[in-house]
């Protein structure tokens, strides 16, 4: 009877340790989030030329040295197309470029910078869709490589998917103790995607 009375206090004792370090490894791999009011400021943008519509449900066409910036949001390319629901609100942007690219600041003040043929960017929802040779770099955390990457910027998942015989690599980087300094991902190799 000892022994069984033993044995269920060891067993209880690795399970509050278990669920502690699984509390802890859930605290540690929070994602960091996107500036949560850059979808509230102005977009402002820049190009060489534009055919813009301030009106609902139309399709604005900004072409050449293309910038767009919304808050810590930066994008930029050859060509921008900004789409505008019925509410005159920035729905989608969608950018081709040479590389088109995207970065923003999250809440912890780390930058996201992403490249590819095309940027396909949910201004609503967050989430930038990365086509052609594509690239999310996420500061002091990793990098990702594909064919297709997609970036929730609300929740930091990317997702990616390989063409061909192509593959989807990347590098998670350890988390860094205070005071050290943060490692650099090795370059790899140029691959076909």
């Amino acid at each position: 009877m000892k022994a069984t009375a033993r044995s269920r206090r060891a067993n209880r004792s690795r399970l509050k340790l278990s669920l502690g370090l699984l509390c802890l490894g859930v605290f540690l791999l929070q994602p960091a989030f996107a500036k949560q009011d850059d979808r509230n400021q102005p977009m402002n943008f820049q190009a060489k030329s534009t055919d813009a519509y301030n009106a609902p449900n139309t399709i604005s066409t900004l072409k050449g040295n293309v910038i767009l910036t919304q808050g810590t949001l930066k994008v930029t390319g050859d060509v921008a197309k900004v789409h505008l629901d019925g509410d005159t609100q920035i729905a989608r942007v969608v950018v081709t470029g040479n590389p088109a690219h995207i970065q923003q600041l999250d809440d912890n003040n780390n930058l996201m910078q992403g490249d590819a043929a095309t940027l396909d960017y949910d201004n609503i929802n967050g989430i930038a869709v990365l086509i052609g040779n594509a690239s999310v770099t996420q500061q002091g955390r990793g990098e990702f490589h594909g064919d297709k990457l997609t970036y929730n910027t609300n929740t930091s998942l990317i997702t990616g998917e390989a063409g061909g015989e192509g593959v989807v690599h990347g590098t998670f980087l350890p988390k860094q103790k205070p005071g050290t300094p943060a490692p650099q991902p090795t370059p790899k190799p140029a691959e076909g995607h």
